[in-house]
């Protein structure tokens, strides 16, 4: 199959339809297998899913020199996509969010080497820092910008006044948040907000941390250390009302002839071509059924349905266990 492009904000930035989330390839999401990561960015370049995102903290680096890796000799073909903001020890502990100027700037030229890249195509900032000003960390950002190593400027989990202040300092091409059939929130007052602006959306956890996949039934389902176990909607008290969503989506998936992961990304294409969902997956049989889902088609009344199944607010449980450093 061909992959669509589509030009992610109004800067230039033209990237795959569908994107692979890298994330738990270091860490986070139970057992890695190197071998197996790289060869699912080399499976997903040849499909020609070419938008990759990752992020410093990931591994504390670990994930980025994986990516590295597996671009190596082939970079020209890939939108590549990092962060930068969220600090943590040698040990993993965390640190804090940082956006103080002098940082930035660091945490860019670290990743630059590990990633061995000259450019960074989409530099986002990972958290915003709300001790420091988000003009001063923007403006840090645009220099990388006139000093040649990043190409476009990104922010994540970032609320309508702060993208409107960055954007005012440089253009802001996309921004990444957490949106799937049981995470509506960005359409309140985010979306129209970056729409207005002219800014790209990138839709992250788009599967809900793999639970619309309906492969979670318990907790038992998930591997020792996996962060899911502290996620609010993975616990016991919120497990019920959320299992009959997976419900939901598995009854619709099976009337298509699909999977869960295809009507759940089908579902997010269908929000409208400046919306595009990273997915993340560690293993090629995942990546090939999640890139299965740019031929889902879903009709009107499909939609109408799947709206009414999953309104906003739809799961139960909040999306972290901690939720003072999100939507700022």
């Amino acid at each position: 199959m061909s992959i669509e492009r589509r030009a992610l904000g109004s800067e230039g930035l033209e990237v795959s339809a569908q994107g692979l989330g890298c994330m738990g390839m270091s860490e986070f999401y139970g057992a890695t297998d190197e071998a197996e990561s790289i060869a699912t960015i080399h499976r997903a370049l040849d499909l020609g899913l070419t938008f990759f995102d990752t992020a410093d903290v990931y591994g504390i680096g670990a994930n980025e020199r994986l990516v590295g890796k597996a671009i190596a000799g082939r970079r020209n073909e890939v939108e590549l996509a990092t962060k930068f903001g969220n600090e943590r020890k040698p040990d993993g502990t965390w640190k804090g969010v940082n956006g103080k100027p002098k940082y930035v700037l660091a945490a860019c030229d670290a990743s630059l080497q590990r990633l061995g890249v000259e450019v960074i195509d989409l530099y986002y900032q990972h958290r915003v820092d709300k001790k420091v000003p988000i003009e001063e960390t923007v403006g840090a950002m645009a220099s990388l910008v006139e000093a040649g190593k990043v190409r476009y400027l990104g922010l994540s989990e970032a609320g309508p006044d702060t993208i409107r202040r960055a954007h005012a300092v440089h253009p802001i091409t996309a921004l990444q948040t957490e949106y799937s059939l049981w995470t509506r929130d960005a359409e309140a007052e985010i979306l129209p907000t970056v729409r207005e602006l002219g800014i790209g959306f990138v839709a992250y956890s788009p599967l809900g941390r793999g639970f619309l996949t309906g492969r979670y039934r318990s907790a038992a389902a998930l591997a020792e250390g996996d962060r899911r176990h502290v996620m609010p909607r993975f616990q016991e008290a919120n497990l019920d009302r959320n299992l009959r969503l997976a419900d939901e989506v598995r009854s619709f998936a099976d009337e298509k002839g699909g999977t869960p992961a295809q009507l759940a990304l089908a579902w997010l294409h269908s929000r409208g071509d400046d919306v595009v969902p990273i997915p993340g997956t560690k293993r090629r049989r995942f990546l090939e059924e999640n890139i299965g889902a740019l031929e889902v088609e879903l009709t009107d009344d499909e939609l109408r349905r799947l709206d009414e199944a999953f309104p906003p607010g739809a799961a139960a449980g909040d999306r972290y266990p901690d939720m003072s450093t999100v939507n700022r």
